[in-house]
This record gives C-alpha cells, sequence and structure tokens, in this order.
C-alpha cells in the first residue's frame, strides 16, 4: 500500500474508486487500523459514488510510531483532567486532525466529506471545526463530545478498556473475541469466524500495543469538544447505536444536539461496532448527508 510525507510523519493509506468521484475520508477509532474499515464498506460506497481513503492513524499499522514518548500513565492523566490541570501527552487530538488534512494535501486532495467511527469521530469533528475550509460534510459514528456530565461507559466496557492484552498470538485473538463480544450489542449476530479473521490479520499487519496507549492519552486529555461544534456548518450525520457500551448512546444525542441542524441516527440493537447488516443503512445515511453539500 501506498505512503506518504505529511505533518512531519508517514502515512500508510490506500483508495478505492475514481478519483473524479465524490471524495470522503474515513477515520478509524482507538487502536484501530485502516483495514477495519472493511473492503466490503468500502465498496458499497463506492457504488454509491464516493471516492473512498482509508488510512492508518499515527502510531498505529504502518504509520509512524512514537516510540520515543514512551508509555503514557494513563490513570495520572485522567486524574489531572478531573482536576483541572494542564496535561501533557506525547500528541494530541489536533496532532491526529492535522495528520489527516496533511495526507488530503499529499493526495492533492482539496474538500472532503469526512467521517469517523470512535475515536475517528472524535478526531473527524476537530477537522470539520480546525479546518472548516477542507470538509464537504460530516459524518460521526460512535462518537461523543467530550462532555463529562455525560454517562461513563459500563463497568465491564471499562474493563475491556483497561485490561492488559496478552502478546502470544492466539491468546491475544481469544482476549479480543471475548471483549468484542460484550461491546458489539445484542442485536446483531456475531459472526466469531469472521471476527478472528480480522483480528488476526491486524495481529499479523502490525501488532502495536503502545501506539493504542498514547493514543488514548491524547483522548482523555482531549476535554469537552461541545463548545466548538456549535461552529460546524456543513452537513452533518451522527449515527449510533442504542445498545453502545463504551460510548453510551447520549454521546452521540449531545453529539446531534450540539451541531446545528445535524441529523441523528440511532440503531437499535448496535453497540460499539459495525456490524455488516447495518451497512446498507449506514451507507444509505452518509450518501443522502452528503448530497446535502450539493444543494
Amino acid at each position: 500500500m501506498p505512503r506518504v510525507n505529511a505533518n512531519n510523519i508517514q502515512i500508510e493509506y490506500d483508495t478505492f474508486g475514481d478519483q473524479s468521484s465524490k471524495p470522503i475520508l474515513l477515520i478509524m477509532g482507538l487502536g484501530g487500523q485502516m483495514i477495519d474499515w472493511d473492503k466490503e464498506f468500502c465498496e458499497l460506497l463506492v457504488n454509491r459514488g464516493f471516492y473512498v481513503i482509508r488510512f492508518d492513524n499515527r502510531d498505529v499499522g504502518l504509520s509512524t510510531k512514537f516510540e520515543e514518548s514512551g508509555i503514557p500513565d494513563i490513570m495520572a492523566i485522567i486524574d489531572a483532567v478531573q482536576a483541572g490541570e494542564t496535561v501533557e501527552t506525547p500528541y494530541s487530538l489536533e496532532d491526529m486532525a492535522d495528520d489527516a488534512i496533511g495526507l488530503l494535501d499529499a493526495l492533492n486532495v482539496g474538500r472532503v466529506h469526512v467521517c469517523g467511527a470512535s475515536m475517528g469521530a472524535y478526531i473527524s469533528q476537530i477537522v470539520a471545526f480546525r479546518h472548516p475550509s477542507r470538509v464537504l460534510s460530516l459524518t460521526s459514528i460512535m462518537g461523543s463530545t467530550g462532555n463529562p456530565d455525560l454517562p461513563s461507559p459500563t463497568q465491564e466496557a471499562l474493563r475491556i478498556l483497561f485490561t492488559q492484552m496478552p502478546t502470544e498470538r492466539e491468546a491475544y485473538l481469544e482476549e479480543s473475541i471475548k471483549g468484542w463480544r460484550i461491546l458489539y450489542g445484542s442485536g446483531f449476530p456475531f459472526d466469531e469466524k469472521k471476527w478472528r479473521t480480522d483480528l488476526a490479520n491486524s495481529y499479523d499487519r502490525c501488532f502495536y500495543p503502545p501506539g493504542e496507549e498514547r493514543q488514548l492519552a491524547a483522548i482523555r486529555a482531549n476535554g469537552n469538544r461541545k463548545p466548538k461544534l456549535a461552529s460546524i456548518k456543513v452537513p452533518t450525520l451522527v449515527i449510533h447505536g442504542a445498545d453502545d457500551p463504551l460510548v453510551p448512546v447520549e454521546g452521540g444525542k449531545d453529539t446531534a444536539e450540539a451541531i446545528p441542524d445535524a441529523q441523528l441516527l440511532i440503531i437499535e440493537g448496535m453497540g460499539h461496532s459495525l456490524p455488516p447488516e447495518t451497512w446498507p443503512q449506514i451507507v444509505e445515511a452518509i450518501t443522502d448527508n452528503t448530497n446535502k453539500a450539493y444543494k
């Protein structure tokens, strides 16, 4: 897959579709590689007239790693944020948003539709209010505002997030499957065979837990984005699972409330996941939202 120099790092990316089609940038979540945007999902977007760009965020996959920054103390960061103290992290979500713009610059893509999932939703929000001239529309999936008054993840979801994963391949796959069964939601069948294959592919491509720790530090230090979300003027779609235990559905509702004229799509039975059964509905909603940018 190709790689570019952007924002003083190297970013691994790939594309689907015709460059003359509507450009859409997909931004993945915490610890997730670009291959977590399933090829079939990307092809559905291509079939609706999109030129799809997906990439590895910094510190995951085949993009630049920040090994020299070490492992942050997540609990100390959380305590400092709650105390209202200034927090130093290896990098910020704003840096990651600037990475996305740097990638677009390197690809000579001007304005783009931006779609992010989970942490990628936070980054996509920041792209939209930090670089408004580059964004045609916004889709925020499984995201939130950083509003401290919102409900916390369930205790079970928090245990999954903060449990140190085994490094041995088979043990890692087993623990990951257990965790994703809990996060997935109850409304759609959990295809263990597909999940095992996808997780194995991600492990074999790049298993790098320290990057996830540093990304988590960036999330925890980012604070409340809700006041800045009010400045977003592009067509916005907020998608959330009603059963999300990691980012409760109130986070999606708060996002839609914060962004003027945002559309909210809550999918019953969906957790912190993108079940294949939801893809046609999600792609249709994304298409409808992006079409508003041309009216």
